[in-house]
């Protein structure tokens, strides 16, 4: 069934929130599970517990024990113990990964309503809660079911970068002493609002976006030319099959004229064997990364202001999205 919301209690993004700030460290990201229920066309997330950190020469850790154990425990307690997912942190916005999509298909293969909290903790820092859900659409699930992610699987599905991943409404629920505190709070407050609508201090964190957005760019770019070598390696090998088929024709029929027997049949699948057709996910999850889309554009506006006298800012933010869409269009394109 479609989750039309998700309704998130204010525990579970208080705990999110403090298992970043406790372990996650820069471009770590901290990961963990989601508990609750299925209301009918809604989700609720009522409760969740992090992954504890191990590394690999942690032998003895059992990822899945320690969930059953946390549950288990969750249960005897009297608390919502259903799995309903995960949450991740991200950085900069790059979370589409081959990562999470492994991840959230087995989630929610085995539980449909199963979604994925992405938390954002820089945009978080500069005082707006980034808290997003998704989910897999269908026509992904059935190409991860199916694991054919060659160019002709992905053409045959007719699913693009922007028809992998579907975003729900998140609802923050609070109790109503906890909503009656904050108003009390809020009247007691004696911070003035402050909008600095120009403040340019956010140069640095658009800077890294535009960086790791350029380091995106490249990846698909290499990706792009190994699918081009592979269509001018198949292109080759259709000319020499041609060619070959060819010179056989032509020597039958010279033998038919001297009155020996054609040549015997030769399997040409086995003489010619296409080359390996590279995967096309990787590109589409690149091109599904668009952490600098409607993420930073406030800020490169901000920084073109000065020229919005003349009109050339508009211009210039053009040129920056469309030089990204004709590149994620190449790609694209590429794939078919």
């Amino acid at each position: 069934d479609h989750l039309l919301c998700v309704c998130v209690r204010l525990q579970v993004v208080l705990k999110i929130i403090k298992h970043y700030q406790e372990e996650g460290q820069g471009s770590e990201v901290v990961q963990g599970v989601l508990l609750g229920l299925v209301v009918e066309d809604r989700l609720e997330i009522t409760n969740c517990f992090p992954f504890p950190q191990h590394t690999e020469d942690d032998v003895d850790f059992d990822e899945v024990q320690y969930q059953m154990e946390m549950m288990r425990s969750l249960r005897h307690v009297n608390i919502d113990h259903l799995h309903v997912g995960w949450y991740q942190s991200t950085y900069y916005g790059s979370f589409v990964s081959r990562a999470l999509l492994d991840s959230q298909f087995s989630y929610q293969h085995a539980i449909e309503e199963s979604v994925v909290l992405i938390y954002d903790p820089i945009k978080t820092a500069q005082g707006s809660l980034c808290l997003k859900a998704y989910r897999l659409t269908p026509k992904l699930m059935e190409i991860c079911k199916e694991k054919d992610f060659s160019p002709e699987g992905l053409k045959k599905a007719c699913i693009g970068y922007e028809h992998m991943f579907e975003e729900v409404p998140i609802v923050i629920k609070n109790s109503h002493l906890i909503n009656v505190l904050l108003l009390d709070l809020q009247e007691k407050s004696t911070v003035a609002d402050k909008h600095e609508l120009l403040n340019l201090s956010s140069s640095n964190h658009l800077e890294k976006s535009l960086q790791l957005l350029m380091d995106r760019m490249d990846d698909m770019s290499q990706d792009i030319g190994k699918y081009n070598t592979y269509c001018r390696n198949l292109s080759k090998q259709q000319q020499q099959k041609q060619q070959y088929l060819q010179r056989r024709q032509q020597e039958n029929a010279q033998r038919q004229s001297r009155g020996e027997p054609p040549l015997p049949e030769e399997d040409i699948s086995k003489m010619f064997k296409p080359p390996q057709a590279p995967a096309r996910m990787d590109t589409l999850l690149i091109a599904g990364t668009r952490g600098v889309n409607g993420r930073r554009s406030p800020s490169i506006k901000r920084l073109f202001l000065p020229a919005y006298s003349t009109g050339h800012w508009k211009f210039i933010v053009l040129c920056l999205k469309e030089s990204i869409h004709e590149l994620i269009n190449s790609a694209m394109n590429g794939s078919v």
